[in-house]
């Protein structure tokens, strides 16, 4: 069997990648919202997985909201250091903004042990502390979820948008409808059991990237 070698130059790779993410929609069929696109081929390029062009959800006029945030210096506050290196910081600072992972803290970690509570749900209690616009990037845990869920609910909190898509099996799919259960709180969530650090940080990323381009 001859295996032929695609040959791209490095600084091609990525567009080269994303022209085949959009060779293989429109073969599909699958048209995706034009506001919407940048998001779910991102979520596809690091995944590999074509399954986000039908399992994203976008509350109703989020990616105009999310924009606005950032430009207007929103932070990003997220459940892992896999997620918050993810993330293009320096890209973001431009626009006023910084990215935020609690979990390594110490007074997160005392705070959890002593209420008997995962890093996760302490961390995004610290979060309500911080007088900023905020954007969460949940792609673990399940229980950052459920917490920010209660705050918001509670009045404790008002984040300019929530990325919920952690991954795994336990309580991850009620987390998100959880979030999806909001009235007035922008999101962006990935159905079912899908997603990952990995994804929360690449869709923080589309979005600075669409401002960037703007």
């Amino acid at each position: 069997m001859k295996i032929e070698i695609e040959n791209v130059l490095p600084q091609d790779i990525e567009a080269r990648s994303f022209a085949i993410i959009t060779k293989e929609l429109e073969q599909e069929g699958i048209c995706l919202p034009a506001e919407q696109a940048p998001v779910i081929k991102r979520c596809i390029h690091t995944s590999a997985d074509f399954d986000y062009a039908r399992n994203l959800l976008f509350s109703e006029g989020v990616i105009e909201k999310a924009l606005h945030a950032i430009r207007n210096g929103a932070s990003i506050v997220t459940d892992t250091q896999m997620g918050r290196s993810g993330i293009n910081k320096t890209r973001l600072e431009g626009y006023g903004g910084k990215v935020y992972c609690f979990m390594s803290d110490e007074d997160v970690a005392l705070a959890a042990k002593e209420k008997g509570t995962t890093r996760a749900v302490a961390s995004m209690e610290k979060a309500c502390a911080l007088e900023e616009r905020l954007i969460f990037a949940i792609g673990n845990a399940p229980t950052a979820l459920i917490r920010l869920y209660e705050l918001i609910r509670e009045g404790k909190i008002r984040p300019e948008l929530v990325i919920a898509v952690p991954v795994g099996f336990v309580n991850v799919v009620q987390s998100k409808e959880l979030i999806r259960s909001l009235e007035d709180t922008p999101y962006i969530v990935a159905r079912g059991r899908k997603g990952g650090s990995n994804i929360a940080a690449c869709i923080c990323n589309a979005l600075i990237y669409m401002l960037d381009r703007s």
